[in-house]
Order: structure tokens, then C-alpha cells, then sequence
């Protein structure tokens, strides 16, 4: 199917449906506090500063020549699956046992909201990122990781002290980034080994 065989208003509402249905994301709480600490982070922020870190920080890639304009439509993308699935926190090993088969059930309904020309571009945007196979979902995983990797530093482990957690859990969570972009992960690793010294952030378990 191509957009024409949608007459145009038919198309437009289809579209604006879809459009209707992901401010949703605006009420999914992520664990992740905001830098002044007065709230957690919903989805679609998290979103947005993905998208502004997208196109402020492609040198530090991996790869050169990124489609940055695809990174942006992933970013943006990526995460609407928490409409119907939820926000499932990255340290939650229970819940991260059934978080991969909820978020395709999510991505087989939202993403069909739009348009036959619209949605599976989105959607296979979506399952890029998942599968981490291109420069670009790597760099996109890597931005998708340090944010908030930043946000859980920059509150003084909030978060992380709120849930117990240790230095090593953190390094492999957050270690995609030294697949997409490492001069980030250079920088990731200083927070990190910061944070334990600070106190914001466990040793290792095994130390």
C-alpha cells in the first residue's frame, strides 16, 4: 500500500491518531531523576534530549558517515513500545525477564496505527535499535545509555543509591556505549569510577 491509496483526509486523521496516541508517552515515569531533582523524567523527555544529543554529538561515534537523520527518527521512536508496555527499570532483572516479548506485543499495535508507507518504517526503525547491528543504532544505543547515565551522576546516585545499586551492574548496563561511541565511554567510565569515590554509586560486588 502507498500513501495514495488513503485518500488525503483519511490519511491526515490516520496520521493525527497516531499523534494522539503517543502523547501518551508523556505520562510513562522512567526511575530516572531530573537534574534539579524535583521529579522523575517521563519518556518523551528522555526522547527529546536523545534527539538534541543525536545531532550535537555525531563525531564522537564509532563509525563515520552516520545517517543521522535515521538516529533521530530511531531515537524518537524507540521508545513509544512503553505506551503498552511500560518503563521497565534497566536494574529490574524480573522485569526485564517478559520486558522484550511486551514491547513487540507494543510495537505490533502502535506502530500500525500509521499509515502502510509510515508505520513499518518506524517499526523496522524500532527493531534496528534492538538489534544494535548498524553504526547507527550503535550510536544510538551508546546516547540512549550516557543520558541517563549522566542524570543518575549528576543527582549524586539518587537513584542509584535508592536501589542498592553497585559499580559493575552500571559498567555492564551501560558498556553498548563503548560499541557506538567510545571517546563517550571514556567519559562514562570517569563518572563511574567518580561516583564510587563520591559515594554515589556501590563498589563492585565482588570487592
Amino acid at each position: 500500500m502507498t500513501h495514495r491509496t488513503l485518500n488525503a483526509a483519511d490519511r491526515l486523521e490516520q496520521q493525527l491518531a497516531f499523534v494522539r496516541e503517543v502523547d501518551k508517552l508523556k505520562h510513562i515515569f522512567r526511575r530516572t531523576w531530573l537534574l534539579d531533582g524535583s521529579r522523575l523524567e517521563n519518556d518523551a523527555e528522555h526522547s527529546w534530549h536523545l534527539a538534541l544529543m543525536t545531532f550535537l554529538l555525531p563525531e564522537y561515534a564509532l563509525a563515520e558517515n552516520l545517517d543521522v537523520l535515521r538516529v533521530l527518527k530511531m531515537v524518537v521512536a524507540h521508545d513509544l513500545v512503553e505506551i503498552d508496555a511500560g518503563d521497565t527499570y534497566a536494574y529490574d532483572s524480573t522485569g526485564r525477564e517478559t520486558q522484550a516479548e511486551r514491547e513487540q506485543q507494543a510495537a505490533d499495535r502502535i506502530f500500525a496505527l500509521l499509515p502502510a508507507d509510515q508505520g513499518p518504517e518506524l517499526r523496522a526503525l524500532w527493531d534496528e535499535f534492538e538489534a544494535r547491528e548498524t553504526p547507527e543504532a550503535r550510536y544510538a544505543a551508546a546516547l540512549d545509555q550516557l543520558q541517563p547515565l549522566m542524570h543518575n551522576y549528576f543527582t549524586e546516585g539518587r537513584a542509584w543509591r535508592e536501589h542498592g545499586i553497585t559499580a559493575d551492574q552500571v559498567v555492564t548496563r551501560c558498556h553498548p556505549i563503548a560499541d557506538g561511541a567510545p571517546r563517550l565511554w571514556q567519559y562514562a567510565e570517569k563518572l563511574i569510577n567518580d561516583a564510587v569515590i563520591r559515594g554515589y554509586l556501590k563498589p563492585a560486588a565482588d570487592c
